[in-house]
């Protein structure tokens, strides 16, 4: 178990930060995640970085065209039987 100081640090425990490969002087980055924090390696970009995310991101549109194309290029408005315009008119809204 960690303690916070009277100056709001913490010490990270050796073993989580052996497990997570965070060195002293590192830096993290610390997210509020409702109830809890979650306090994560702040990782550099490395060279590529880019090129692999839209590779990645043609990857799933590829994939996405194709799911379209299985099923008849059907938009999802018409496989749940209605479209969000009706939420507007059941729900009064305008």
């Amino acid at each position: 178990m960690a303690k916070v100081t009277s100056k709001l640090q913490l010490t990270l425990p050796k073993a989580v930060a052996d497990r997570h490969g965070i060195r002293p002087g590192d830096e993290v980055v610390v997210v509020s995640a409702g109830e809890a924090i979650r306090i994560l390696p702040a990782r550099q970009r490395q060279p590529g970085d880019t090129q692999r995310s839209l590779a990645l991101f043609d990857q799933a549109t590829a994939r996405q065209a194709e799911r379209n194309a299985a099923h008849g290029g059907a938009s999802p408005e018409s496989d749940r039987g209605w479209t969000r315009e009706d939420l507007y008119e059941r729900g009064g809204a305008g």
